[in-house]
Formats: structure tokens, C-alpha cells, sequence
């Protein structure tokens, strides 16, 4: 198959400095809200990096569920490998890829986990089928087969028969302190608009132009 004229002009509206807000959790607010009305597929789907002890990068989607000021939130299983990387190495990277809309936004930072009482707030507000899903995945471990592990959720289903289902005590969010985040708007001819926040030491932001 040949792939070299796979090939997408982007005719967007040109990106200024001006035109950006100058908090980038703002600008990502704006971004956010323009991928949900322009409908596309999980607008909160991000990819995210870690790196194993070996120094071997892993990238893998998960879902944004919160943010604020202190950060971006997703939840998964704390033993899983993704986890077991962030105990070893807290810095990751994040990437919204909101391709329809020609844009990228990029984050760079720390990952910490969240307290017991948030993730808890969140599981809460889960469907109770997911729920249920977090108490029997043992996630990234080997499997033998999808039979094993329909065998484990009729077992739980069956242990939380009735009433609210407690949040596991393997399972919760992480927040993504940003270190810098990079804004990308696809431009005619390759001429792409970026522009990056990088936070200071005093606790502002500053942002600068770079070359596509």
C-alpha cells in the first residue's frame, strides 16, 4: 500500500498570541468545550506516556475526567502498568489529539495520586457495571481467557448482589500537575501555529511562539 499521498491541506483560522488566554487551563477550557459542540468521538480520549525502569516509553489511551487549576485526572487500576511506571518515573505526557478540528494541545508534568476521598466521589458516580469491571480487572496482567474473566465478574456481581459497591482499595485517579503545555493549530502549507505555556517557579505562565 502506498501511504506517501496520504495528505490533509488544514485551512484553519491563523492562531495569534493575542487571540490566547493568558491561564492555558483557560485556553484548554476553550478547546475542550469547541471538541464537545464539534461532536467528535470521546473529545476527552487523551494518550499518555510513561517510562518503564528500562527507559522503554509507554503510550496508551485513557479517558480525562476532571480538570482545574491543580491538574488533569484520569483513573485506573494502581497495579496496573501504567502505575507501576509512574511509582518509578512521576513524569508523563498527555496528548488530546482533536484531529477534525486540525488541533493538538500537549501537556508535560508530574503525575500524583489523588486522595482516597476524590477518587472515592468519582467511583461513586460510576455506572455500577463499571464498577463492578474495577473490582475484577487485574489490570495488564496475563489472562488466559475472556471465559475466566466473565467467571469473575458473575462472582461479583453475586458478592454485591444489593446495595452500593465500595470503592477498591487497588483503584483510583491520578492528577497530572502540568509543567508546560503546548497548544497546535494546523496551518496551510505546513506553517502549523504553536504556542507553549511553560509555568514558572513564582507560579506564572509564560508563552511563546514556536516554529512548526
Amino acid at each position: 500500500m502506498d501511504i506517501k499521498g496520504l495528505r490533509k491541506e488544514y485551512n484553519s483560522p491563523v492562531l495569534s498570541r493575542e487571540m490566547l488566554a493568558p491561564d492555558p487551563f483557560r485556553q484548554f477550557e476553550q478547546w475542550f468545550n469547541d471538541a464537545c459542540h464539534a461532536n467528535l468521538p470521546e473529545p476527552n480520549a487523551m494518550s499518555l506516556a510513561t517510562v518503564g525502569a528500562d527507559g522503554q516509553p509507554t503510550l496508551r489511551t485513557v479517558l480525562l475526567k476532571l480538570f482545574d487549576h491543580n491538574g488533569f485526572v484520569f483513573f485506573t487500576n494502581y497495579s496496573s502498568r501504567k502505575a507501576q511506571q509512574i511509582a518509578g518515573n512521576q513524569q508523563v505526557s498527555l496528548l488530546f489529539p482533536w484531529i477534525k478540528l486540525a488541533r493538538q494541545v500537549a501537556i508535560t508534568g508530574i503525575a500524583e495520586k489523588i486522595s482516597a476521598a476524590e477518587s472515592a466521589r468519582y467511583f461513586a458516580s460510576r455506572p455500577r457495571d463499571s464498577q463492578l469491571g474495577a473490582w475484577i480487572s487485574q489490570q495488564s496482567s496475563v489472562l488466559s481467557s475472556r471465559q475466566l474473566l466473565m467467571m469473575e465478574l458473575d462472582k461479583i456481581k453475586a458478592k454485591f448482589l444489593k446495595g452500593e459497591i465500595p470503592l477498591p482499595d487497588f483503584w483510583g485517579g491520578y492528577r497530572v500537575r502540568p509543567v508546560s503545555i503546548e497548544f497546535w493549530q494546523g496551518q496551510t502549507s505546513r506553517l502549523h501555529d504553536r504556542f507553549l505555556y511553560s509555568h514558572q517557579i513564582d507560579g506564572s505562565w509564560t508563552i511563546e511562539r514556536l516554529a512548526p
